[in-house]
């Protein structure tokens, strides 16, 4: 019985090859335990990958810019030779979301549990929230909110909201960098502050 070819991360993501084509991950980038790339997919530097999720770049592509966050459980697929999965620098991909087929603008939000379908495009700083489907062909506007299933446009995020949005790809990013210090039993070396509560206090075993 012959094995399938993969490798794990420093973080103990597996990464596999479909068709001879292996991802092709930057060395800053995380992907956490749990978490599978599948065959065409680039990663830039300072994603984050969280656990349990599954990119898989097997009938088209896959594409992520710098900073951007793909948290836990989120499944990212492509359609067959039409539409591929783009996403842009510093996006939020909530907890549970689904993409197929779709571009992401750089800064765009997808809530938790949010489908993405087909054809589909969120423009800078837009925002598909908790829940909600966008459906094929479809587009979220530059700084819009959409909501529902289907999706349907709500209004305009304030700029105070798209400041907030923007900032937790940062958190995100120093958040993936205390977790890889843990994985390696350095945990406590960067805490990160917490959005409400501010900085994080460092406490070592007792």
């Amino acid at each position: 019985m012959t094995k399938p070819v993969y490798t794990e991360t420093r973080n103990g993501g597996r990464v596999t090859s479909f068709m001879g084509q292996w991802p092709v991950i930057d060395d800053s980038a995380f992907i956490f335990h749990g978490a599978q790339v599948i065959g065409d997919v680039e990663i830039a530097a300072g994603v984050s990958v969280w656990h349990n999720c599954v990119l898989r770049g097997d009938v088209n592509s896959i594409r992520i810019g710098r900073r951007s966050n793909i948290q836990d459980g989120t499944v990212i697929h492509v359609s067959t030779r039409t539409y591929p999965t783009t996403i842009g620098a510093d996006v939020l991909v909530a907890h549970m979301a689904m993409l197929h087929g779709c571009t992401l603008g750089d800064r765009s939000f997808v809530g938790i549990g949010a489908i993405v379908m087909d054809n589909t495009h969120i423009e800078e700083d837009g925002m598909l929230a908790a829940g909600g489907m966008l459906t094929p062909g479809k587009t979220i506007g530059k700084g819009e909110l959409w909501a529902g299933r289907p999706a349907k446009f709500l209004r305009l995020l304030s700029d105070t909201e798209i400041e907030k949005n923007r900032s937790m790809a940062e958190h995100y990013r120093l958040l993936a960098v205390e977790h890889d210090y843990d994985a390696r039993g350095e945990g406590g070396k960067n805490p990160v502050p917490h959005p409400r509560l501010g900085p994080a206090k460092t406490q070592g075993p007792a």
